[in-house]
């Protein structure tokens, strides 16, 4: 599945626009990851904990995007974008989306 950000894929032909496509997650925290980030808030820094989390959320939200793009018989997306918001304390939503086309050379 070949997936861009741009309305076209660079060296293909779209021959049929299928239509939108999305995918999403929800992830909440680990309360072992929770005490170890809060403790990263004393010293600073990154917390790897949530960036791992968050980019694990981000590949599970493409990947079940670029299923539902499969299933309408798309072999691209184009305009993709993710976006993130939080739905109750403590958990967010990841969701990926775009535009199922089929390509050609």
């Amino acid at each position: 599945m070949i997936i861009v950000t741009t309305d076209f894929v660079p060296g293909k032909e779209i021959k049929e626009l299928i239509g939108f496509v999305k995918g999403a997650t929800v992830q909440t925290k680990h309360i072992g990851k929770d005490l170890m980030a809060g403790l990263k808030t004393i010293v600073g820094g990154e917390i790897s904990e949530y960036t791992e989390m968050m980019e694990e959320a981000r590949q599970k939200a493409i990947g079940r995007m670029a299923e539902d793009a499969r299933n309408q018989g798309a072999n691209a997306i184009i305009g993709m974008r993710l976006q993130s918001s939080a739905v109750m304390q403590n958990a967010s939503e990841i969701i990926a989306y775009g535009t199922a086309v089929f390509v050609e050379d």
